[in-house]
């Protein structure tokens, strides 16, 4: 009995033993798919898939890809980049104050640079950063773009605005014109709703990238010593090569034009901005009617922040007046040129205290042109009111 125990003990511990070994080899006879598979019913998209979907088709065909080439120094045009054609893909040439911060441009050999624009309207103007276009209008280069369609025609600045980092082109002949992009408003927008952008990241056409609005009231360096208030910070992730690119709301309208990315890597961290688009509704009609943006100031040269600082002072030191600007008809002062002592500083602006130039460069921009501004302004210790009327103060020459 035992031996006869320990035989069937053994046969069903063997079986077992050879099925587990065996299973793979049966399932692989019995179940593989050797053959295309059935396609599963989804159903309906979900209904944020859908928006999402229907904002792409919608505006995509507006968005455009820009090539600016700077005249050839040196290095031919045709000679090979990277895998993504566009050499580094990193520069972020003028960095804008903070560490890793700056314009999300692409450099190319040959001094080119490449990013995004948008259809403004029927007549074929095109709004895009002025830093991507900076090098081919300065060193007498070329600039062309690359449509939806695929169609890539050659294009021309009507004007530029470094001071809020925006240009104008206008498309050559085209076989049909996209459609101008649904322009929305930034002065009703919310830190939390959704954001969409539609770019050429690392040259790859037409990606869009999903996120919220991070945060609003934003100040951004720009050009000439100015800093644009009311930006827009936003999670959608922004490249090099998104720069110009539209930010749209979930209805796909334009709320604000891409510019700049925060990273240390060169890469997005998911911090972007993006010029307000009630901005760019101000100052693009203005490039398009007459190739400059007139831009409302008094006529000072601003000391330093950080110095300011260090000295004690809060508010605005007048380095230097412009002569026949507001600020000289005012009688206001800069620093002795020959003693080195401070004239004025600027701590009010129509009842609000300024502490920086940001501060008052958003009263004066608030006013326009040809508006009075009242300053308080501290001189030898006593404060001051000094009544001026802004004008163009890219007219005013030192």
């Amino acid at each position: 009995m035992p031996d006869r125990f320990v035989r069937i003990a053994l046969g069903v511990t063997l079986g077992l033993l050879i099925a587990f070994v065996a299973q793979p080899y049966i399932l692989a006879f019995l179940y593989a798919a050797d053959s295309p598979r059935a396609v599963t019913a989804r159903g309906d998209l979900a209904p944020a898939e859908k928006t999402t979907v229907d904002l792409f088709a919608q505006a995509s065909p507006s968005v455009v890809h820009v090539f600016a080439q700077a005249a050839a120094q040196g290095r031919a045009l045709m000679e090979p980049e990277d895998e993504y054609g566009q050499g580094n893909g990193q520069g972020y040439g003028q960095g804008y104050g903070a560490p890793g911060q700056g314009q999300d441009q692409q450099r190319q050999g040959g001094g080119s640079q490449t990013g995004t624009g948008f259809v403004w309207d029927a007549a074929g103007h095109v709004v895009t950063n002025n830093h991507v276009v900076e090098a081919a209008t300065k060193g007498g280069g070329t600039i062309s773009v690359r449509l939806s369609s695929g169609e890539v025609v050659s294009a021309r600045v009507v004007g530029t605005a470094p001071s809020y980092d925006l240009a104008v082109l206008q498309l050559g002949r085209v076989a049909k014109m996209p459609p101008p992009l649904a322009v929305g408003t930034s002065a009703d927008l919310k830190v939390g709703q959704a954001a969409f952008a539609i770019g050429n990241p690392f040259g790859l056409d037409h990606t869009l990238t999903t996120g919220v609005i991070s945060a609003l009231q934003r100040r951004l360096p720009t050009q000439e010593g100015r800093e644009l208030s009311g930006v827009i910070q936003t999670d959608a992730a922004i490249n090099p090569g998104n720069s110009g690119g539209p930010l749209l709301d979930s209805a796909g309208r334009l709320i604000g034009v891409n510019t700049a990315i925060y990273s240390p890597s060169g890469a997005s961290a998911g911090i972007g901005f993006a010029v307000p688009v009630d901005v760019v509704n101000r100052v693009v009609p203005d490039l398009v009617k007459n190739g400059r943006v007139r831009n409302p100031g008094i006529g000072i040269i601003a000391g330093q922040e950080a110095t300011a600082a260090r000295l004690g002072i809060d508010g605005v030191v007048v380095v230097r007046v412009l002569p026949g600007s507001p600020a000289a008809q005012a009688g206001l002062r800069g620093i002795d040129a020959r003693t080195g002592d401070i004239g004025d500083v600027i701590v009010g602006a129509n009842g609000r205290p300024v502490h920086r130039l940001s501060d008052l460069t958003a009263v004066v921009e608030e006013a326009g042109l040809d508006k009075p501004v009242t300053l308080l302004v501290e001189r030898d210790g006593r404060v001051r009111t000094v009544r001026v009327t802004t004008a163009d103060v890219a007219q005013t020459r030192l």
